[in-house]
């Protein structure tokens, strides 16, 4: 029964029977693909129980078998549903287990199944109240999701502690609404019967009633604030792991005290150093991409709503500000992939917003978000501190006309003024350049005093390539004969043959 309540198999059953899906796909990560058979095993033993209840179904004899697809190894990141994978199989819902960012879908609905992770009811109330009794300030709670099974007991506990210990807690405590495990596309929450409210709506938070206020939601957690309130008047609690929705919450609300609660080690960690100094790390990305002349648009998602939009947004922004872009789809990025395309000076990933945040020290050009791309590419933007995660906060923003402006503007990388605004001209002529780079490429090399090639500032990754010294297998024009074999080395990388006849002869 244990492994039944983590799973959630009842209520994930009812959620297929009830809206009568047919082809179900089930979406394990890595570390929990070595229980997806049993949770096969466990949905038909618990929907045939259903069908066998169900007296409509039984009298008319029109029973139809509900298919279980088991998805993994998916194409981006696990915490997103693979609405590409799923319709490969022609699924009607997509069943997501384990750790999600909770991104809207838009084609499929979804239904999430959290797992619940152990915790210590008395030991994180405790650390909790004592967290409280130093503050005057509110404290928000905040968890992530595979603790949100916990959560109403934790608020019953906090709150008999109270009352036993005749102490009033100095700070007020509130706590994020437990999200909803459904998730339907935008477009079709009107057309699906039996749904309530959308994940996004707010249910439990205590500042429901109030009738103005600012309602603030990340990672599925939403909570209400009242009016005239923000978050810079509110201390965050964490509940969870130091995971990409921990660091979320750290870069999104950046203004505000954290403390985070280690359920695994049942200790409360202050020291949050190492997640601050990432928001100095990406102001150095974002100056970075200033000087940029060829970006790189990485397509880091095909399921998140609003993707497409973001992308074609991004593409009008670089080229707004004299830039050359190109789109790259290659699933994961890893330095490998990435090394393919030297004459990018930075690429900008698209995906959601757990997985925007890589770490690029390992690659050859920096990668940057989206956000931080509307920051780089507008002339006179500046960085106030606010950091925004997801894109699709981004697609409602008013468009920034980018100026054309002639003045040079001050790197500080390179430490003086550098001009980067380049008008854009039409296809046609820029096709012509393109013509007349190919054909005057051997005639017109730079090469220096040891014959090798200068890579200059490449402006289009056809005059990059004009400028490599290796352009692939080309055959020359004016001897089309094939040259004679010759035998290369044998043996293995750690040592060859004749490496080691060499070390015996010495």
């Amino acid at each position: 029964m244990e492994f039944e309540s983590n799973y959630d198999i009842a209520t994930t059953a009812h959620f297929i029977h009830t809206r009568n899906f047919t082809r179900v796909a089930l979406q394990f990560p890595d570390d929990l693909l070595k229980d997806s058979t049993k949770v096969v095993t466990a949905l038909r033993k618990r929907l045939q129980s259903l069908r066998e209840f169900d007296l409509d179904v039984t009298r008319s004899g029109d029973e139809t078998d509900v298919g279980l697809f088991v998805m993994a190894d998916t194409a981006y990141g696990s915490c997103c549903v693979d609405e590409v994978g799923a319709s490969h199989i022609n699924a009607d819902c997509v069943i997501h287990y384990g750790h999600t960012c909770f991104s809207p879908t838009t084609t499929l609905p979804a239904f999430f199944v959290f797992g619940k992770a152990s915790i210590c009811i008395t030991d994180c109330v405790e650390s909790l109240s004592q967290y409280a009794l130093t503050n005057r300030k509110p404290i928000m709670v905040l968890f992530g999701l595979e603790y949100a099974h916990s959560i109403e007991q934790i608020r019953k506990a906090l709150l008999e502690s109270s009352m036993s210990c005749r102490s009033d807690l100095k700070s007020e405590v509130h706590f994020a609404d437990v999200p909803s495990p459904f998730l339907f596309p935008s477009k079709d929450i009107k057309k699906v019967n039996g749904l309530q409210e959308p994940a996004s709506g707010c249910s439990n938070n205590a500042h429901c009633d109030v009738a103005s206020g600012t309602i603030y939601s990340i990672g599925g957690l939403t909570w209400k604030l009242p009016e005239g309130q923000s978050m810079e008047d509110y201390l965050l609690f964490w509940i969870g792991l130091d995971n990409s929705a921990f660091a979320n919450v750290v870069l999104t609300f950046n203004t505000c005290e954290i403390v985070r609660y280690d359920a695994t080690e049942n200790q409360l960690v202050t020291d949050l150093s190492q997640q601050r100094r990432i928001l100095k790390r990406r102001y150095y990305l974002v100056e970075r991409a200033r000087d940029a002349n060829i970006v790189g648009i990485l397509v880091g998602t095909l399921g998140v709503a609003g993707y497409l939009h973001i992308i074609n947004q991004m593409m009008e922004l670089i080229t707004g500000a004299g830039k050359k872009a190109y789109t790259l789809v290659m699933g994961k990025p890893n330095p490998a992939k990435l090394a393919n395309f030297p004459e990018c000076d930075v690429f900008l990933y698209v995906s959601c917003a757990q997985t925007a945040l890589l770490d690029s020290k390992e690659y050859l050009a920096p990668i940057i978000t989206p956000f931080e791309a509307m920051i780089a590419f507008n002339r006179g933007s500046q960085w106030t501190g606010a950091y925004v995660m997801g894109f699709g906060d981004l697609i409602n923003l008013p468009q920034v006309e980018v100026r054309n402006q002639e003045e040079a503007r001050f790197s500080f990388l390179q430490g003086g003024y550098v001009e980067d605004f380049e008008n854009q001209e039409n296809v046609e002529e820029e096709r012509e350049a393109l013509a007349l780079v190919n054909a005057t490429e051997k005639a017109l090399q730079l090469r220096d005093n040891c014959n090798s090639l200068i890579k200059g500032d490449a402006r289009s990754g056809a005059e990059f390539l004009a400028n490599r010294s290796y352009q692939g297998l080309n055959i020359p024009n004016e001897n089309t004969s094939p040259e004679p074999y010759f035998i290369g080395r044998r043996g293995r990388a750690s040592g060859y043959e004749d490496e080691k006849n060499r070390h015996e002869n010495l």
